[in-house]
């Protein structure tokens, strides 16, 4: 898939200057929606970057054009090595979002299936349940705020990921997302006890969708069955699998992505833009 209006750069955002360079250059102004890749997703360095700073660190974003909508593309593994999930400056990258005036967020992730879906179809998550232990899971640690999660998923972009999926004519479900720590893949206990309560299983949804309804962003997630979790087959599981089966699908996400960002409606009418409401106390 082609995108519009990109610039090429060195991988990384270059040398030390070059990211000083990049640090005093402004967001151009209208970006409408913000894309969070996983694995698979390290084709967006080719974009024209830029350094945003936030309460929690600089973000690297990479800026483009798709279907004539300005968007930023933060790929959440991206850096000197690869981030493993439990390290990933999660607050630093919704933040980014928010500063740059985005209002929308797609995430892409990669899951494990616990209810026998083929590997490369595709689950638009509808909820989540949150099994991670140490990552900070809130922008309010100094006041209290209990944001309502009742529809963590904005239903508005999840239409427009099912209108693109459809569009494409390719298989996928609804379903909940569970979250786990990482980076080791789950145990066959755990999926055990998690099949009770969820479809999906990954390590990097949480706690980006949370983060997102306490700024009252629209936050979406497109995952991608890269493997079967442990216990649901006797094959081994390993990260090639995963980088293997994202690689391959990569066009077609890209593509779901474009159509998803050129039906999302240009006005929000969603409630995800009043998630804060009479949150704080």
């Amino acid at each position: 898939m082609k995108f519009d209006g990109v610039n090429k750069i060195e991988n990384g955002g270059g040398s030390k200057n070059r990211q000083e360079d990049n640090k005093m250059e402004k967001i151009p102004e209208n970006v409408e929606i913000a894309v969070l890749g996983g694995v698979g997703f390290n084709s967006y360095q080719e974009f024209e970057s830029r350094l945003v700073s936030t309460p929690y660190g600089e973000v690297t974003v990479y800026l483009t054009t798709v279907r004539g909508k300005k968007v930023v593309v933060i790929p959440r593994h991206a850096g000197e090595n690869h981030i493993p999930p439990h390290r990933i400056n999660y607050r630093a990258n919704i933040w980014a979002v928010y500063s740059i005036g985005a209002k929308r967020v797609i995430s892409t992730n990669s899951v494990g299936s616990m209810r026998g879906h083929p590997v490369g179809s595709f689950v638009v998550l509808n909820d989540f349940i949150d099994f991670t232990r140490n990552r900070p899971s809130t922008f309010y640690d100094d006041k209290t705020v209990h944001v309502d999660v009742s529809e963590p998923y904005c239903p508005e972009i999840r239409i427009a990921l099912r209108g693109a999926l459809e569009k494409q004519g390719l298989p996928y479900t609804e379903g909940i997302y569970a979250c786990t720590e990482g980076p080791r893949f789950e145990t066959r206990a755990e999926i055990r006890m998690m099949n009770q309560f969820a479809d999906v299983v990954g390590m990097t949804g949480v706690p980006e969708v949370s983060l997102a309804k306490e700024l009252s962003l629209c936050y979406a997630s497109l995952a991608i069955i890269t493997n079967q979790a442990c216990g649901m087959t006797t094959q081994k599981l390993t990260a090639d699998e995963v980088t293997e089966v994202v690689g391959k699908a990569q066009d077609a996400i890209f593509e779901i992505v474009s159509d998803t960002i050129e039906n999302i409606p240009e006005t929000r009418n969603c409630r995800c833009r009043f998630a804060k409401d009479g949150a704080c106390l």
